[in-house]
């Protein structure tokens, strides 16, 4: 069995979320499809209609056992929202849990295909795909533990992308046509084992948002493969807002300062190991 988590913010409701989920709603075994809304009760679109008109639209109330629509009071982040429904996961004791964004385009039979190689690999707790963009150049989501000097360069010295030392962290200086044991794996798309989760524990709450997914791939990898599986391909419109927001830029900063802060800055032994392996 499988459930699905899918955490909102304003979102694109008739161009994202409503397609995504109607073609989610198709996987084999699956249990639920958990929308949780960060957005803020008293906000309104100026552009369309609120996110009970749309679900109704759509249809999609009408199926209450297979989608929860789950509407927050405050907008509690990233990490803490999915956290709800990934403890349901445990509760139930489904197979597998899915995090996965509102901007991913992906096929119910490319998930089912998915879940089913890691019943074949019972030592994989966590699973992505390869990731492109929308005009299909590839997005390198795979990646090496980062240092205080990756992310900083990553986001303010202008050319760095194409530096060796980027495409190191981006894991470019592998084969990307086959499957990598990747200690960071994104938060786009994340296949869990449940009892990888139950082991390692549940995205870490004191994170608002951005580093939560590089926190839990580093704890699922202790114990188990954190597997970059290029035999599929996904979509991801990916808008980096933190590139476009002072206000986003500022939550980034201040919760890569908490992952830092949590496991070291300069002198991290896991994060050398990890890496070298």
């Amino acid at each position: 069995m499988l459930n699905i988590s899918i955490v909102l913010y304003r979102p694109a409701w008739e161009r994202e979320v409503i397609p995504l989920v109607k073609e989610l709603l198709h996987i084999k075994n699956l249990r639920k499809i958990y929308l949780l809304d960060n957005t803020e009760p008293s906000y309104s679109p100026q552009d369309g209609p609120t996110a009970q008109a749309v679900l109704q639209q759509s249809g999609l109330t009408a199926k209450p056992s297979k989608v929860r629509y789950m509407p927050m009071t405050v907008n509690l982040g990233y990490g803490k929202a999915h956290n709800i429904a990934i403890r349901e996961s445990v509760f139930y004791r489904t197979d597998y849990h899915l995090v996965i964004n509102s901007d991913i385009r992906v096929k119910a039979e490319q998930i089912e295909e998915m879940a089913a190689w890691m019943d074949a690999y019972p030592e994989v707790g966590q699973l992505m795909p390869r990731v492109v963009s929308e005009d299909g150049t590839p997005q390198y989501l795979a990646k090496r533990l980062p240092s205080p000097w990756d992310v900083a360069a990553r986001r303010f010295i202008p050319g760095w992308q194409n530096t060796r030392r980027n495409k190191w962290y981006e894991l470019r200086d592998k084969d990307l046509t086959h499957p990598i044991n990747a200690p960071y794996l994104s938060g786009c798309f994340m296949l869990l084992r449940t009892q990888a989760v139950l082991e390692a524990g549940l995205f870490d709450e004191r994170y608002f948002m951005y580093p939560e997914d590089i926190d839990l791939t580093r704890s699922i990898h202790r114990r188990w493969l954190t597997i970059y599986q290029p035999q599929w391909t996904i979509v991801h419109a990916h808008k980096r807002a933190s590139y476009h927001s002072t206000r986003m830029l500022w939550i980034h900063i201040q919760n890569l300062c908490r992952y830092f802060n949590k496991y070291g800055w300069f002198f991290d032994k896991e994060r050398w190991r990890m890496n070298k392996v």
